[in-house]
């Protein structure tokens, strides 16, 4: 049940019955409702600024962005990993047509040696 509850709430949903699941569906709406993101945001802005003045060393900051973006990110790593172990055979992607192939340049024929000097860097030379 307390799965169930921890999940998105939609207004479709029925609101989840009895004290341990509504107060699951508030502290699952705290933890990862619009305040504590904008709260995230504020101390990445503030853990990126000590971080360039030097307060802060660049590990520990990125173990603090990345920890945010686990916390955040639980849900759909949850998912990942749940559907992963599930013994689903994946098809092996099918192969695409062959590469064209393209003709070998010609080299220029008005200068000496071939030589063109507004030639990029994708042009064939002739060898000399």
């Amino acid at each position: 049940m307390i799965a169930a509850v921890i999940q998105q709430a939609s207004l479709a949903d029925a609101p989840p019955t009895g004290a341990i699941g509504a107060s699951a569906s508030w502290v699952s709406g705290l933890l990862f409702g619009p305040l504590a993101t904008t709260i995230a945001v504020i101390a990445i802005a503030w853990l990126g600024f000590s971080m360039l003045s030097g307060r802060i060393d660049i590990r520990r900051g990125l173990a603090v962005v990345f920890g945010c973006f686990l916390l955040f990110g639980a849900r759909g790593i949850a998912d990942g990993l749940r559907s992963s172990a599930v013994n689903e055979v994946v098809p092996p992607a099918a192969s695409g047509p062959p590469p064209p192939n393209f003709a070998k340049p010609q080299p220029v024929a008005n200068t000496p040696n071939g030589y063109d000097p507004y030639a990029g860097a994708a042009v064939m030379r002739p060898e000399p």
